[in-house]
């Protein structure tokens, strides 16, 4: 289980960071909010804790950037304001869970938890990368509100680059996929040459989306969310 936490108070994040990895999390920090976002939106968390106290740009503003980019990004809010005011000001930002400082870990623990089991059911069908809406139960994709059709080929490639975001996906790994989904189909189907002609066609595709697939020399691709204008 993958957790983004950021906050600024340096003895706070060390003693969370170290009480989360005990508890069996991968922990992932930034101490401003300029670092949070660009991690939110460039790599793939489980789960995200955010200080509203953030220097740079304030947690509320990450979170608001944050729900807009990935609605089903499960986010959780610290803060040292504890009232109803701003309690309510924070879930309308689109906050999942609400946590007033000072805590205790268990019930911290336990709120991370909770989100994590809530969002579960969806997380393996439904993808939300930018603006693009990958449905892989219902084989839907969409960009913003247009429907995209993807040939077999294409579905299953964006599907591996999808599952692997943020990490090198190799020719040799697209070759496998594509062979165990058809084990009839010929060597040529995932020859390079053809395997490049499919991901020109994905990024075509991909433009609108904000969604760039790079080419790492002499090791695969990379799909990456484009940083916010």
């Amino acid at each position: 289980m993958r957790i983004l936490l950021a906050e600024d108070d340096a003895i706070l994040s060390d003693a969370l960071t170290a009480n989360l990895q005990h508890a069996g999390f991968e922990v992932e920090t930034a101490d401003n909010g300029a670092v949070a976002e660009y991690l939110l939106l460039r790599q793939q968390f489980d789960v995200a804790v955010l200080d509203i106290g953030l220097p740079m740009v304030d947690g509320l503003t990450v979170l608001k950037r944050a729900r807009a980019a990935k609605p089903e990004q499960p986010i959780l809010l610290l803060t040292a304001l504890c009232d109803l005011e701003h309690r309510v000001e924070g879930l309308n930002a689109g906050a999942d869970d609400y946590l007033t400082k000072p805590f205790d870990f268990p019930e911290l623990e336990a709120r991370l938890r909770a989100l994590l089991r809530r969002a579960k059911p969806s997380a393996g069908s439904v993808q939300q990368v930018g603006e693009l809406t990958f449905d892989r139960e219902a084989r839907r994709a969409s960009i913003g509100s247009e429907a995209v059709d993807f040939s077999p080929r294409e579905w299953t490639l964006l599907d591996l680059l999808l599952s692997q975001r943020d990490k090198v996906v190799t020719k040799d790994q697209i070759a496998q996929v594509w062979s165990g989904e058809r084990p009839d189909a010929g060597r040529s189907d995932a020859a390079p040459g053809s395997i490049e002609v499919y991901i020109h066609r994905l990024r075509r595709k991909l433009e609108p989306s904000g969604i760039t697939i790079r080419t790492v020399r002499g090791l695969g691709y990379l799909l990456e969310l484009d940083a916010p204008a």
